[in-house]
C-alpha cells in the first residue's frame, strides 16, 4: 500500500515538474524576430543544415542578434553565438560554408569600416567553434608575427588601435579556389584578406589593403603560400607610394 502512494506521488512530482520546466532552448523564441529575407538565410550545400538570423532589442535603442542552425526538417535548433552583446553581435551577419558542408565561416560586421570572421565546425546539424577566439583575432595574430608588421603598430601591443581593422572571406570557398587555379584537398583551406588604413593619423605609416594569408581547417595554423607573396607585398601602402 506504502509503496504505491509512494510511487503515484512520485509521478505526480515528476509531472509537476516538467509542466513548470522552462522549455529547451532550441528554438529563439517568441521575443526574438527572424530576418526573413532570401539573403540573410543560409542552406549547406548538401542541404541538411539551414542557418537563420534573429533580431533583438537591447535597451531602448540597440538591436543584438542571434545566429540559430536548424536541421533540414526545422525540428532541432542550436544558437551559434551564445553570450554574444552588441560588441560581437550588433549588426546581422554573412554565412559561407565549405563546399563538403562541414565548415561553416560567418562574416561579422563589428561598426563603421570593422568586420571580422568566425570559424565554425559541424557536428551532427550543430556547428561549434572551431577556434578559441574569433577567426579574424587570428588572422591578426598571424599578421603581427610576419616581418611586414613589425613598423606598423600604432600602439604599443594594442592593435585595437588600428583604424578600420577588417578581415574578410575570400571568394572561391564554395569550389576550393578553384577559380583561383587551386587544387586544393576538399574544404580544408580558407583565404582570408586583411585591411586596416592611416586615417587621421600624423604623421602617417604604412598601412595594408587585402593583404592574404591561408587557415589551415586540417593543423590549425596559418601560411601564405608563395603565389601569394607578390599579391602581399603589393598590398603593403607607403605614405610616399600613394602621394606620387
Amino acid at each position: 500500500m506504502s509503496g504505491g502512494w509512494l510511487g503515484r506521488t512520485a509521478i505526480l512530482l515528476l509531472m509537476a515538474l516538467v509542466t513548470v520546466a522552462p522549455a529547451s532552448a532550441d528554438s529563439p523564441g517568441s521575443e526574438l524576430k527572424r530576418l526573413e529575407d532570401a539573403d540573410e538565410t543560409f542552406t549547406s550545400p548538401d542541404g541538411q543544415v539551414t542557418v537563420e538570423q534573429y533580431q533583438g532589442k537591447k535597451g531602448e535603442d540597440d538591436l543584438v542578434y542571434q545566429f540559430w542552425t536548424f536541421d533540414d526538417k526545422h525540428e532541432h535548433g542550436a544558437l551559434l553565438n551564445p553570450g554574444e552583446d552588441i560588441d560581437l553581435a550588433g549588426y546581422r551577419a554573412g554565412f559561407r560554408f565549405s563546399r563538403n558542408s562541414q565548415w561553416l565561416v560567418r562574416m561579422q560586421k563589428l561598426g563603421a569600416g570593422y568586420h571580422t570572421l568566425f570559424l565554425y565546425r559541424r557536428t551532427g546539424y550543430q556547428f561549434s567553434p572551431a577556434t578559441p577566439k574569433p577567426l579574424g583575432e587570428m588572422a591578426w595574430d598571424y599578421f603581427f608575427s610576419q616581418p611586414v608588421s613589425w613598423k606598423m603598430h600604432r600602439k604599443s601591443r594594442d592593435r585595437d588601435s588600428l583604424n578600420h581593422k577588417q578581415v574578410h572571406l575570400l571568394q572561391g570557398m564554395d569550389d576550393n579556389y578553384a577559380s583561383m587555379g587551386k587544387r586544393w584537398p576538399d574544404s580544408r583551406y580558407v583565404v582570408l584578406s586583411l585591411s586596416f588604413d592611416s586615417q587621421g593619423e600624423q604623421p602617417k605609416k604604412p598601412w595594408i589593403e587585402g593583404w592574404r594569408c591561408v587557415f589551415d581547417t586540417k593543423t590549425g595554423q596559418f601560411s601564405i603560400p608563395s603565389d601569394f607573396v607578390d599579391h602581399n607585398a603589393q598590398a603593403v601602402e607607403f605614405p610616399q607610394r600613394r602621394r606620387r
